[in-house]
């Protein structure tokens, strides 16, 4: 059977009315019997039905022992440092998303848990951060928003032969390309408002852990501080899940397309994509992921801001908004947006250029796309005082 087929078929039907839909319980508390003796849920915080189908879903797509979804992909990642204590320390990929950078330095460092940030695209890089205090090897791969890909499998064997958590942020891949639990990880989180919902219209976090054990520290977590995912936000969540598999097929085909247009632009400087054969990590990609994934950044030849602020706010399909991973394109600007909250120079450190831009390429037909950005370069290059590149230099039949 299919992984999508078998996806559907695990969404369970209904035992009381046959519904194909999961219901959405919408309660905040449940009838007891007695005193304590009730039908497995007493209060929401706690548990819900349609929160628990939720969870099951994610952690079997994840291959895990158990799922627990929160209000945010935030909270989700709050819950895993959670598992902490002061003087522990965490190491981190230095393309780090710039909410979990802001949660990790400007709340958990307060409490006496330190960060090295690393480019975690080398193994090696993480075996010499290691010191006798890390407790936890934190990877996005691929990353937010320059696409460096982590060897997870060989970041794992680091980890585990020196006592270390795993966790992966595995929302650009999704379980749908990509199960880091299988390759070694301890833990794994979504942002599930991106490839998991695919809609844009939720905002949701999931934990997936391997052992069963620390799972319940997790769901321990979940309850004691209250951070769930409301049960009518859990069903628009398992509603996006149920057509996952499809919809990532033509986020790939689509930011394939659109990078191969770009890497042959004369206005462009970078493509991040790790579908590229031009990638430093591409062959890692291919050995563990089973495409690509629906982002693509690029840098412009000219590392102007200006210019990339009015690039990305003269398209006309591609939307500027923050977010990614719906079925509707978007477009941003890391170092004004997302990842503002990083010091500048960490963030070019980092390869987050003042001219980076980011596409979440959707599901529209890829052709609209490509001429939507095409327009948006010649634009620029007609009207801007900047020129996006130099009409001289270029074939009159060029993109500029």
């Amino acid at each position: 059977m299919s992984n999508a087929t078998q996806l559907l078929q695990s969404i369970p039907i209904d035992p009381l009315t046959g519904a194909i839909s999961v219901p959405i319980y919408q309660t905040s508390t449940f009838v007891q019997e007695a005193p304590g003796v009730n039908k497995g849920y007493d209060y929401s915080r706690t548990n819900n039905p349609t929160r628990a189908t939720l969870e099951k879903i994610v952690a079997e797509l994840e291959n895990g022992s158990v799922g627990a979804a929160f209000a945010s992909g935030l909270a989700a990642i709050d819950a895993v440092v959670k598992l902490l204590k002061s003087g522990d320390e965490i190491i981190a990929v230095d393309d780090i998303y710039g909410g979990a950078y802001r949660l990790f330095t400007q709340v958990y460092e307060q409490y006496g848990i330190t960060i090295k940030f690393v480019d975690a695209s080398d193994p090696i890089n993480i075996f010499n951060a290691i010191s006798e205090k890390t407790k936890l090897i934190w990877i996005e791969t691929p990353t937010n928003p320059t696409l460096k890909i982590a060897d997870i499998e060989a970041i794992a064997k680091i980890a585990k032969a020196n006592g270390c958590l795993v966790c992966v942020d595995n929302t650009f891949a999704s379980p749908a390309l990509q199960q880091p639990l299988n390759l070694g990880a301890d833990i794994v989180v979504h942002s599930a408002t991106k490839y998991l919902g695919g809609h844009s219209d939720v905002i949701a976090g999931i934990v997936v852990i391997k052992d069963a054990t620390l799972g319940a520290r997790i769901k321990f977590f979940q309850n004691a501080c209250g951070a769930v995912l409301a049960p009518l936000d859990s069903w628009l969540t398992i509603r996006g899940i149920e057509t996952l598999f499809l919809r990532i097929k033509q986020h790939n085909a689509n930011a394939q397309a659109i990078a191969e247009y770009l890497e042959n632009h004369p206005a462009v400087d970078k493509v991040f994509y790790p579908g590229l054969k031009s990638h430093p990590n591409y062959a890692v990609a291919k050995k563990q992921q089973k495409g690509f994934g629906g982002v693509v950044s690029f840098s412009l030849k000219q590392d102007e801001l200006k210019l990339a602020e009015a690039f990305v706010s003269n398209t006309e399909i591609f939307k500027l908004a923050e977010s990614l991973g719906g079925v509707k394109s978007l477009i941003s600007h890391p170092a004004n947006m997302t990842h503002k909250s990083i010091p500048a120079g960490k963030r070019r450190a980092a390869g987050v250029s003042d001219s980076l831009i980011r596409l979440s390429v959707g599901i529209e037909e890829v052709k609209d796309l490509i001429n939507d950005l095409e327009q948006t370069f010649k634009k620029l290059n007609k009207h801007s005082a900047v020129q996006v590149c130099d009409a001289t230099k270029v074939e009159e039949n060029s993109f500029c």
